[in-house]
């Protein structure tokens, strides 16, 4: 699920169906839309409990959900509904599978919910900005490409080790940090072979 990077690069491309800023989800206060794609919306939110800011990305498929009653996600139609719900199924079981990742370079899950009939993911906020603007925004010596490089090896290896395969590696799926270190973002379409035989 390609929702938008988590870092906090401005974004002007604003969705007209995202929640506005300042909408409550229990605890999380949202401040603005960091981005989106076909099958969410990813906001920066204030963590009024930790007072922290986080990145909470909301299942909101544009084919199938409209936006009803201000907050509430539905499915268009009622033969859009086993659809939305296998999809919501399958967005919640993301978040279970970053949840089992605890490393440097791979954006960890805070918590998940179900509210307003659709799911939402709270992450860590990356300051920084995605690979793909690194990469336009200067040059990088072999050094520098080359240590983000075994970051990101390293990430991979901890997701291998768990049965689990990424499958969406891709600059706009990278957050460089501000220090300089890498982290992996959006396992939308990330897969969990533990159970398989081979």
């Amino acid at each position: 699920m390609t929702s938008g990077t988590l870092s906090d690069e401005p974004n002007e491309d604003v969705h007209v169906l995202a929640l506005p800023s300042g909408t409550r989800l229990h605890e999380y206060e949202l401040q603005a839309v960091l981005g989106h794609g076909g099958f969410g919306i990813t906001y920066r939110a204030f963590d009024t409990l930790l007072h922290e800011t986080v990145a909470i990305k909301e299942y909101f498929p544009n084919d199938l959900a409209a936006r009803v009653s201000g907050t509430t996600v539905q499915p268009k139609s009622t033969a859009d509904k086993k659809t939305f719900q296998d999809g919501l199924a399958a967005f919640l079981n993301e978040a279970r599978l970053i949840a089992r990742f605890e490393h440097r370079n791979i954006n960890q899950v805070r918590r998940f919910f179900e509210l307003n009939g659709t799911g939402y993911i709270v992450l860590r906020f990356e300051r920084g900005r995605s690979l793909e603007g690194a990469l336009h925004a200067k040059s990088w010596d072999e050094a520098a490409v080359t240590g983000l490089l075994l970051q990101l090896l390293d990430a991979l290896e901890a997701i291998h080790a768990q049965g689990a395969l990424h499958r969406d590696i891709k600059p706009s799926n990278i957050i460089v940090r501000n220090d300089g270190t890498a982290v992996l973002i959006d396992f939308g379409a990330a897969r969990d072979f533990r159970a398989r035989s081979s």
